[in-house]
């Protein structure tokens, strides 16, 4: 297996070892994070600043910090890794599907029962998470993070750094605009601007 480090050590990093792990594909060699402990989830804990020594010798890194209020911490770590000269690949559960005819971009994590149908287009760095449904012909662009159990009809466009909650539902061929939160439980049938905020219906 190819070895991998993961940037990033609080509960979402669980989540991702657990998918990492599942997939067989990687070996993790440890966790980046910058908090006052060795050892997290059973793997050695290095702080920030190994990330330079790391990259002489692991050609793979993953970040498996969470994203919520905004991508910006995602997107900003995303830059580092490869400018350090890291590889970022895609990362895919056993026990998801993905068609054929999708595309998903690198650094991005497929999790467990996730379905991504015909002709859906994935940018990089997203987090598509447990259960989630993205249909044919949808577009999630960079640094998304689609949550738990939510659906993306055919033919909607997530622009980049945008969060959809668990259990959103969006229409089919609505936009979110970049930089978005679509709270949990809703369903989204008009067109939403950059920076749209919604918490409720």
């Amino acid at each position: 297996m190819k070895e991998i480090l993961l940037i990033g050590a609080g509960g979402h990093c669980l989540s991702c070892i657990d998918v990492i792990e599942s997939e067989k594909k990687f070996k993790i060699v440890g966790l980046i994070d910058n908090k006052n402990i060795k050892i997290k989830y059973g793997y050695r804990v290095y702080a920030e600043n190994s990330l330079k020594k790391f990259s002489k010798k692991i050609k793979y890194a993953f970040i498996t910090v969470g994203q919520i209020s905004n991508s910006k911490i995602r997107e900003k770590l995303f830059k580092k890794i490869l400018k350090h000269g890291f590889q970022i690949p895609k990362i895919v559960s056993p026990i998801s599907y993905v068609s054929k005819r999708a595309n998903v971009g690198d650094g991005t994590i497929i999790m467990h029962g996730s379905i991504i149908n015909a002709g859906a287009m994935i940018g990089k760095n997203c987090i598509i998470n447990n259960k989630a449904l993205i249909e044919h012909d949808a577009i999630i662009k960079d640094h998304c993070h689609i949550s738990t159990n939510s659906t993306i009809n055919g033919e909607v466009v997530v622009n980049k750094n945008s969060f959809i909650g668990s259990s959103a539902v969006i229409k089919q061929k609505i936009k979110i605009g970049e930089n978005s939160f679509v709270n949990s439980n809703l369903f989204i049938d008009k067109n939403l601007k950059n920076n749209s905020k919604i918490y409720e219906k």
